[in-house]
């Protein structure tokens, strides 16, 4: 039976309706990009305004929690049903959340509302980079996804901004609002610009007991992690369970992705030794990365006295320079057949630049860190299209979507976990009494960085170790 004449395949799409739909993309993952650095910075207003502090917390955990466990999930059903049906569900549930918490009057309302907005955000991003895979070679993939760099300055530079200046000057619930009118349009292009595209679908069947395993494991084991040492001791009855579960349900989804006819993550994506290379390789280092984001203020302010702004603008050029090394490192994919040179390169410089801040960091200026931070993110933002790349072009096209998806959450689980480790180390450091003692916040950060050099490093030896096959250059 032959196609309807108003769907379009791969190579029939002009460059102007290939800009539409990365347009339409864009938003839908500045939805997601946007979400935590213009929501942290308003937290201290929304605990006022909302009168609990005591739970402020749960509005950040609430939404990683829920974004985290569901990111599989969306990955396999885009096999299943197609990429645009699942990105118009994840935006549509994106931006009911965030109409629920714009009203939420009170900080338990707004904390279940974040977990819906978890839902629909978990996501958008690997749904994003699932339909170029579907529209874009994979030797061409590289240099088109470096497109989305705008999308990620904007949300780093433009979110901490903005939600200050929405909580300070007029109400806090519009960080929550903005998400309405992008969220509508994102829909609006994804619905029309790709509803003429051919979808890609599979039969596959969806294992229900390990979707349930994966998100009890994944769930557990990031509120293990987020509270483990700051609400509760490590070796408190809360946190030993937790871990004591996430054990318990890992344990099982792993024999039950052996045991099923049909796992939710199938062994030949998990078998495969480019998805494990590359996995690790960008768990470790997006990891590294989202702790330095978290943490640096900490450090800049306590330990260098800088303001919160200041603080802000010092955090740029590490920002800028990942998105930077993605751009690079993207756009080589397509000119060479080498492609892990640049990401290789700019991994092993970034090790050395954490290891020198681990070294000296007592007695750099601010523009010496600054310079090194910026060595670092090139490093690891020429890491990331070449791992996502390389992951979707070793599996089967009918896999794409969960490799993807697993991608991104290896990522996700990752930071949590570098994210623990750093906070662990800076926090038992003593940030209450950073301000009053700066030598013991530099001690404390020197340990951190130094654990970071050697993340990086494990970064890098995984990406050396993956295998370098051929991007396809065509369907």
């Amino acid at each position: 039976m032959n196609k309807p004449p108003t769907e379009l395949t791969r190579s029939a799409l002009t460059r102007a309706e290939l800009i539409q739909i990365m347009v339409g993309l864009g938003l839908a993952m500045l939805l997601s990009a946007l979400d935590q650095s213009i929501v942290a910075t308003a937290m201290p207003t929304i605990a006022a305004d909302l009168g609990d502090f005591a739970h402020l917390p749960w509005i950040v955990t609430a939404y990683l929690v829920a974004s985290t466990a569901v990111t599989p999930l969306y990955g396999k059903l885009a096999d299943i049903h197609g990429a645009r049906a699942m990105l118009l569900i994840g935006v549509a549930t994106f931006v009911a959340g965030s109409i629920f918490c714009a009203l939420a009057p009170s900080m338990s309302l707004l904390a279940l509302a974040r977990g819906v907005q978890g839902l629909g955000g978990g996501g958008l991003i690997a749904l994003a980079q699932t339909v170029i895979a579907d529209l874009v070679a994979p030797r061409e993939r590289g240099r088109v996804m470096t497109y989305f760099s705008v999308v990620f300055i904007a949300a780093s530079v433009g979110g901490p901004a903005l939600g200050g200046v929405f909580s300070e000057h007029l109400h806090w619930s519009l960080i929550f609002w903005i998400n309405v009118p992008l969220g509508v349009l994102a829909f609006c292009m994804s619905w029309f610009h790709l509803g003429r595209v051919r979808q890609r679908r599979h039969p596959h069947r969806l294992d229900i007991a390990g979707a349930l395993l994966l998100v009890i494991g994944s769930s557990a084991t990031q509120l293990a992690l987020s509270w483990g040492g700051e609400r509760y001791a490590w070796s408190s009855a809360p946190i030993l369970s937790l871990l004591a579960a996430a054990g318990a349900a890992w344990a099982l989804f792993a024999w039950r992705t052996r045991a099923a006819e049909e796992p939710l993550i199938p062994l030949a994506v998990l078998g495969d030794a480019v998805v494990r290379d590359a996995t690790l390789s960008g768990a470790f280092g997006l990891g590294t990365f989202v702790a330095l984001s978290m943490f640096l203020p900490i450090y800049f302010e306590g330990a260098l006295g800088l303001t919160a702004d200041r603080s802000g603008l010092a955090l740029i050029p590490l920002t800028v320079a990942t998105v930077a090394g993605a751009t690079i490192a993207g756009r080589l994919m397509s000119r060479t057949r080498h492609y892990k040179a640049a990401p290789l390169v700019g991994l092993a410089a970034a090790t050395v630049a954490m290891a020198a801040l681990w070294l000296w960091l007592d007695s750099l200026s601010l523009v010496a860190l600054d310079a090194l931070l910026a060595v670092a993110g090139l490093g690891v933002g020429a890491m990331l299209p070449v791992t996502t790349v390389s992951v979707q072009n070793a599996v089967p096209a009918h896999n794409i979507g969960t490799a993807t998806a697993v991608t991104q959450f290896s990522r996700q689980l990752g930071g949590v976990f570098i994210v623990a480790i750093f906070g662990a180390i800076v926090i038992g450091g003593g940030p209450s009494a950073a301000p009053a003692e700066p030598d013991t916040l530099r001690a404390a950060f020197r340990a951190a960085l130094g654990i970071g050099a050697l993340f990086l490093l494990a970064s890098c030896l995984f990406l050396a170790r993956m295998e370098e096959r051929p991007l396809h250059g065509g369907e």
